[in-house]
């Protein structure tokens, strides 16, 4: 008996806050404020909109976070090209071995010889890429 009344002393949920904010206010806004509005709560990075109104209210300082997407798909697509390139070197290492084991030295310098044009064609195409990205950070230096 004991146990079943120690059970229903027990109150459950969750614990009260030290100090709960009671107060609510209600503001309206016309469609032109409310897209600035929204445009400061993603600059803002908060996740909250109601810590975002507060911190506005009271002068907090609000850090706006913004996104270069020319940046972010430029550094994806070099990205995914120095995956493509790393695994060319792999496979570029294969065939060599693969070669001098199957072919005859002759054969095997003949095939080299055309590999080593396509190595010559991507080396001019990679100083081709360092180039470009040199240009683009320049150019994104220079916006900012």
């Amino acid at each position: 008996m004991e146990e079943n009344n120690d059970h229903k002393n027990k109150k459950g949920g969750r614990n009260p806050k030290k100090n709960p904010a009671i107060f609510r206010y209600s503001i309206s806004l016309n469609s032109d404020e409310n897209a600035r509005f929204l445009a400061l709560f993603q600059q803002s990075g908060m996740k909250v909109m109601a810590h975002f109104i507060t911190a506005c209210l009271f002068q907090k300082t609000i850090k706006t976070i913004k996104i270069d997407s020319s940046a972010m798909d430029y550094h994806l697509r070099l990205t995914n090209f120095y995956a493509q390139f790393r695994s060319v070197g792999v496979n570029y290492n294969q065939v060599v071995k693969i070669m001098y084991r199957n072919f005859s030295e002759k054969k095997a310098s003949a095939y080299l010889f055309k590999l080593e044009k396509q190595t010559i064609e991507m080396a001019k195409l990679i100083q081709e890429i360092i180039r470009l990205t040199q240009e683009f950070e320049e150019k994104h230096l220079n916006k900012e």
